[in-house]
């Protein structure tokens, strides 16, 4: 999202009472429930799972699930698209001991990265990229990532579904954004531009059919969607086994957009996402 685009929203929300942002928030949380409640019949939904600590949506806990069921406890994650990192999908990795490769090409966004994230990049843990990434120049902006990198998250509003043909590494997990405006069956990707910004309108990234169909050529199976109608999350071949639900289409587990929950649940339920620094407290 633009910052420009941000501001916009945020003007539009002084214009609510706080009073009418709770109610809004209890009745996305009630429309929550009536969706998740018949996807709980199916034990292998991935929705059912969703949490939000630092994600824009619920992805966090869908990811943590994934992870559980295919046996990853820690390892190395590699984000596209981050802004200032603190409402991403590799964030709460951070605090969970992986080590993180993020890139942005926003300079006020990689700014504000800098300043708020000085722990760990100067660990190393955490590693940052401040480029415009390409299809034409990602394969040389990765080098420094290992081959065997268990994660890797795609969210820049447009040329996802190239980035993820151009990816040279195979990874255990991709999370990855979809238009959701198209449903089952339509399989369609916007022409790749290089300059490409997302403007805020419908015009971005590929549906899920023409997302799944690339992963599929790639080597990769669709286990779910987050209920925001945001994100596709793809597991390697060989490591779903019967983890996840089958038969694992775009017609079962597509979710339609539904990007009011982020504004009137994920992004106000609770306090404002940021970053530590923490300390981690050992068991006795």
């Amino acid at each position: 999202m633009s910052q420009e685009i941000a501001n916009t929203l945020l003007q539009l929300g002084h214009h609510f009472s706080p009073k009418m942002v709770r109610l809004a928030g209890y009745l996305g949380r009630e429309e929550i429930a009536k969706i998740l409640e018949p996807l709980k019949a199916g034990p292998k939904r991935l929705e059912p799972y969703g949490l939000k600590i630092f994600s824009q949506g619920d992805e966090d806990g869908i990811l943590q699930e994934i992870f559980r069921r295919i046996g990853i406890t820690r390892g190395t994650a590699l984000e596209i698209g981050v802004q200032g990192g603190v409402e991403c999908n590799s964030h709460l990795l951070l605090y969970k001991g992986w080590k993180c490769h993020w890139f942005e090409g926003s300079d006020y966004w990689a700014n504000h990265l800098k300043s708020k994230f000085q722990d760990m990049l100067s660990t190393g843990q955490l590693s940052f990229t401040h480029t415009f990434v390409t299809k034409e120049n990602l394969q040389e902006l990765l080098v420094n990532v290992p081959e065997d990198v268990d994660f890797v998250g795609i969210d820049v509003d447009g040329n996802d579904y190239y980035f993820f043909e151009a990816l040279h590494l195979k990874p255990k997990v991709v999370c990855i954004e979809y238009n959701a405006l198209f449903p089952p069956g339509l399989s369609l990707v916007q022409q790749y531009n290089p300059t490409h910004v997302w403007c805020g309108s419908s015009y971005f990234g590929a549906s899920l059919t023409a997302m799944t169909r690339l992963a599929h050529r790639l080597g990769y199976t669709l286990v779910g969607t987050n209920i925001v109608g945001t994100n596709a999350f793809f597991v390697r071949n060989d490591l779903v086994g019967d983890n996840f639900c089958s038969p694992a289409t775009p017609e079962v587990l597509y979710n339609p957009p539904r990007y009011w929950l982020i504004q009137d649940v994920f992004t106000q339920c609770g306090h404002p996402p940021d970053h530590g620094p923490f300390v981690h407290v050992p068991e006795e």
